[in-house]
């Protein structure tokens, strides 16, 4: 298909087989602004319904530290054994807020665009890694030039909300520094709830926005030229030309196999022109006569040159002639409607060879 197609010319919604094309190459309509948006919400949750429990565990494993500072040995070994406690009681009281937003992540982008694994995307590409190219795509206008102006527009508003929500601590900032510090972690966690909540509810505005774009331009994008529509159903159905001699060929095969079954039978019968029909029965093995070729015009002129040569009696009889070739397909019994004529003619056919017609 074209990629330098026109967009004017794109006015086609796009197949099954692109889309599913699209999604192996790992093409989706997702916004990075939604994963940015449920992180900081699992913060804030995080923030509001774990913190305090976490920072009072916290605050408990390091008041020991504190009260007991005077016997900590001031020599290399002891200062370093207290750290590798202090950051361990730390690890301990945060890995599960650390938990959480790893998966608020994983989640953001499967709720998105569901599991997949696009290996495409995974392999690097060189040709990203040229700063040039880089420039060239931004300043050219297009998808690019939004993405710079959406990013520019985003770090104005949340810089511009944290700087409201951090304005009543700059003011009193003289406060906290005789502040104990247990104090100043309860003080801080006011003012990080305030700033949470005001940059989340920014991040909602924007992720909802950034997802209509996403949605529009990823659509725009899939969309197809009446030509390569037109290319695709040819693919998928097959070069008409093609399949025509595909056919023509099974049916020369098909002849050709019934054909090779007429010196079989045991009688023909005519119309006596147009159709030719070659019928086949044993009484020890068959329950009724089985119709081994049949054929209209010149097939029936070959049905009947092949008998003539093998000495198989031709029969006249029009209207049997033409039910048995509406009726009956090749290698089929003949109907029981038909029972009665077609044993009249092999009877018939039989005493003229001396056999006899059995039961």
């Amino acid at each position: 298909m074209s990629e330098d197609a026109d967009e004017s010319s794109k006015t086609e919604d796009p197949t099954e087989k692109k889309k599913e094309k699209a999604r192996e190459e790992g093409q989706f309509a997702r916004s990075q602004e939604i994963n940015n948006w449920l992180i900081v919400a699992v913060m804030f949750i995080v923030l509001v319904s774990m913190l305090p429990s976490t920072l009072s565990g916290l605050q408990r494993r390091l008041t020991f530290y504190i009260e007991h500072v005077y016997q900590i040995p001031m020599d290399t070994g002891g200062v370093g054994q207290v750290l590798y406690r202090v950051v361990g009681d730390v690890l301990w009281a945060l890995w599960l807020p650390v938990v959480l937003l790893v998966i608020a992540g994983i989640l953001a982008s499967v709720a998105q665009t569901g599991w997949h694994i696009s290996w495409k995307l995974i392999i690097p590409k060189f040709s990203k890694l040229d700063p040039l190219k880089g420039l060239k795509r931004i300043f050219s206008g297009g998808a690019q030039a939004v993405e710079l102006a959406k990013g520019v527009g985003k770090l104005l508003l949340v810089g511009g909300v944290s700087y409201l929500a951090l304005l009543p601590m700059l003011r009193s900032i003289e406060l906290y520094v005789g502040m104990d510090p247990f104090g100043l972690l309860a003080s801080m966690d006011d003012i990080a709830f305030t700033l949470l909540a005001g940059v989340l509810a920014v991040l909602s505005i924007i992720a909802a926005g950034d997802l209509a774009w996403q949605t529009y331009s990823h659509n725009k994008k899939m969309k197809m030229t009446k030509q390569e529509v037109k290319d695709e159903h040819k693919q998928a159905e097959g070069d008409p030309v093609v399949k025509g001699r595909i056919r023509q060929l099974r049916f020369e095969r098909a002849r050709q196999r019934m054909m090779a079954s007429v010196p079989q039978a045991d009688v023909v019968v005519t119309n006596p022109t147009h159709y030719s029909i070659a019928l086949k029965y044993d009484p020890q093995t068959m329950q009724a006569p089985v119709l081994l070729a049949k054929g209209v015009d010149s097939v029936a002129m070959k049905i009947r040159e092949v008998a003539t040569e093998h000495d198989i009696p031709i029969v006249e009889n029009p209207p049997l002639a033409r039910a048995l070739y509406a009726t009956v397909d090749i290698d089929e019994e003949i109907p029981a409607e038909h029972y009665r004529a077609v044993a009249e003619i092999i009877t018939y056919v039989f005493k003229l060879k001396q056999r006899s017609f059995g039961r």
